[in-house]
């Protein structure tokens, strides 16, 4: 997995030593002690280019509160997420917090500046975002993970450091905390009632037994169409006639590259055992931005009521934008499910399955 440290599952994220849910490390002296740097000096004043702001400097930071997310827009774990920061920069903005998003990209495509301008504006990111496609600001903070959260104190300390998704209490706990001593009168203890809608709602923890799976040849895994991937050359592939859980084929031709698989020629498809609540699938449209038309089922039929905010009940959509569509969301019972999505025009780039 390289460097950076991904979700392996839709809920968390994986960490050497720790898996899963929320972590908290090295709350206050230890983590403190070796982050004294002044608000002038810290690592997101050197990002190159902002959002939603005018570049912030050491004096906008100086004696504030500072909370700061790193997130990368097509990361199913960093949308879940959104709902939280967006309540907590609305909350807390008068009484002296300073909520700044990182967006460090995962995929090439999450480096396009205008993608990332549309992507705030979809998922309504008001605050200041520092782009960080060089991960210079995710070194300076030795981050490992998407979602991250670093609560910098008053006095230009990181306080708090948590990694993941979950516990959001403890983070507004730790803002309140912190406030209340940056300006010496109590922050009332209330906590934010999020209902995160579409994308953004909350993961069904306890029926996720499908691991975030890559189609890029780099991190593929349980690939079950015979002869295996061939790297970074067109090849025609068949379906197999069964897949076992979390296994995953292709049938038509495709050339698979380390990050996506393209689609040479319409129409193909991909098909995946999974047991989870929700499918996501990041997919961008052909080079030339052509879109590109595509159809899902769910054991072999249109999904129905099971559809996620990307397609209908037909399960017929549409690839327009580089990004993490939602197919499938199911209102039935969880178990083994077979999705298959069909590409109907070529072009299309496959990069990563994500469950909820």
């Amino acid at each position: 997995m390289n460097k950076f440290i991904f979700a392996a599952f839709a809920a968390g994220v994986a960490l050497a030593g720790v898996a899963g849910g929320m972590t908290q490390i090295a709350t206050t002296a230890t983590f403190a002690a070796n982050n004294a740097a002044s608000a002038a000096q810290l690592p997101l004043l050197g990002a190159r280019q902002w959002l939603n702001t005018a570049p912030l400097q050491g004096t906008d930071l100086r004696g504030k509160v500072v909370l700061v997310n790193f997130w990368t827009y097509s990361c199913i774990n960093s949308l879940r997420a959104l709902p939280y920061v967006r309540a907590w920069a609305d909350k807390y903005k008068d009484r002296g917090l300073v909520t700044v998003g990182v967006h460090a990209p995962e995929f090439g495509f999450e480096k396009d500046l205008a993608n990332v301008r549309q992507a705030t504006s979809r998922y309504d990111v008001h605050y200041p975002v520092a782009t960080d496609n060089n991960f210079t600001i995710w070194n300076g903070f030795d981050n490992e993970a998407w979602p991250a959260f670093y609560l910098i104190g008053a006095n230009d300390r990181v306080r708090l450091r948590m990694l993941g998704e979950g516990d959001y209490d403890k983070i507004e706990r730790g803002i309140q905390k912190l406030l209340s001593e940056a300006s010496g009168s109590p922050v009332p203890g209330d906590i934010v009632n999020v209902a995160g809608q579409g994308v953004e709602a909350p993961a069904d923890d306890g029926d996720l037994l499908s691991p975030e799976t890559y189609v890029g040849y780099s991190k593929a895994e349980n690939f079950a169409s015979s002869g295996g991937l061939a790297q970074g050359t067109a090849k025609p592939y068949r379906m197999p006639s069964t897949l076992r859980l979390n296994h995953w084929a292709l049938a038509g031709v495709w050339n698979v590259s380390g990050e996506f698989a393209t689609l040479s020629d319409a129409p193909g498809s991909i098909r995946f055992r999974f047991h989870a609540r929700d499918l996501h699938f990041v997919l961008g449209p052909s080079v030339s931005g052509q879109p590109v038309r595509f159809r899902v089922t769910l054991d072999g039929a249109a999904p129905g009521a099971d559809h996620g905010v990307d397609v209908d009940t037909e399960g017929v959509g549409q690839v327009e934008q580089p990004r993490l569509y939602q197919l499938i969301r199911q209102t039935r019972s969880v178990g083994d499910r077979t999705f298959e999505i069909e590409f109907l025009d070529p072009g299309v780039r496959a990069y990563v399955f994500t469950f909820g």
